[in-house]
């Protein structure tokens, strides 16, 4: 096997991988300079229905062009090669959509999120929660090792506003090559002063956290850990998935988690992704797609820092390198449904 994958992953024994992935709108997303998901604004509310789609169809139904960061394809498509390549089986689940996929999906009663500057960011968290958990009992009855993925556009920005509350100065990535940490500053510091938070305020209280400055995938993927107890778990994502990491630790969740993504986030230089992860007492795996070697222009734009990571890329690209698919066989594959796309 060639390693593509640091540190070397474990032996793969499982006998029934899942590979769940969460989706979610917020109106933080929307704030001018916060995501660049999607290749125009009005487009960004299509972004985790697009991802969706194509992960299932190979193709995009509710818009004709699929997901993109400027001229970069959607990491979607790396999630699925990686699906189709191992066979592993997929859901996706309606965690406060606007526009739903044409595919069919789990829901666990969420609202769109709002935006973190005006005050409750998530309705009804702890209904999405306790959901989430009885969907996740449901699954570790029929699977043995879980991996959990998401699509939420503007999610770093929640993610360092959620870290902040319960005093965790964790940097976070972002989709633009040049990250606009300026603009999120200001939104995050907004966003607590209006919920009268200090750094560090909800250190116990993580699902006030979510409730105030966060978004509605954090309290799904949360409650998901904690019913699928006893079960394996890989949190499939970046500097979003480390800020659900915290938010498990906080609630005293204890499961046999660990986390996955790609390089692009690791050696985000503007972000904290191994420091935060390792501070939080788990496990990081990371994983090289080897796009600097694609024909693909836009896949390639990866290694100058678009896009980077989502809709569970690293961890579903991580459970394939387990499974003995090698670097070139996946990139292969990626390019090949790239073709196919564009």
């Amino acid at each position: 096997m060639d390693h593509w994958i640091s540190p070397e992953p474990p032996a793969f024994d499982a006998q029934h991988p899942l590979f769940l992935c969460v989706l979610s709108n917020t109106d933080t997303a929307k704030i001018p300079g916060i995501s660049a998901a999607g290749r125009l604004p009005a487009l960004i509310d299509y972004t985790p229905a697009g991802d969706a789609e194509l992960v299932t169809l190979g193709r995009t139904i509710g818009n004709s062009e699929p997901p993109m960061t400027g001229n970069s394809p959607t990491p979607a498509v790396m999630t699925r090669a990686a699906l189709q390549l191992t066979g592993m089986p997929f859901m996706f689940i309606n965690c406060g959509l606007r526009i739903l996929p044409q595919i069919p999906l789990l829901d666990v009663g969420a609202h769109p999120g709002g935006d973190i500057r005006n005050g409750q960011a998530v309705q009804d968290a702890g209904l999405i929660y306790e959901n989430s958990v009885e969907l996740g009992r449901q699954i570790r009855r029929f699977s043995d090792f879980v991996i959990i993925g998401e699509s939420v556009p503007g999610g770093t920005t929640t993610a360092m506003a959620v870290l902040q509350a319960l005093g965790i100065d964790g940097m976070v990535s972002s989709s633009f090559p040049k990250n606009p940490m300026d603009i999120k500053q200001q939104v995050v510091a907004q966003a607590l002063d209006r919920a009268g938070i200090a750094f560090g305020d909800l250190l116990n209280e993580p699902m006030r956290a979510i409730e105030y400055v966060g978004d509605p995938m954090m309290a799904c993927v949360s409650g998901l850990v904690e019913g699928l107890k006893g079960t394996p778990s890989i949190l499939a994502g970046g500097t979003q998935m480390m800020a659900v990491m915290a938010i498990i630790k906080f609630l005293g969740i204890e499961n046999n988690i660990s986390i996955a993504t790609t390089k692009y986030v690791a050696e985000d230089g503007t972000a904290s992704f191994l420091e935060t992860v390792s501070a939080l007492g788990y496990a990081a795996y990371v994983v090289d797609p080897g796009l600097d070697r694609s024909k693909n222009p836009g896949l390639r734009m990866y290694e100058s820092g678009v896009v980077k990571e989502g809709v569970g890329a690293g961890g579903a690209m991580f459970v394939a390198g387990m499974m003995g698919i090698g670097q070139r066989e996946l990139l292969e594959k990626v390019e090949e449904i790239c073709d196919q796309l564009f």
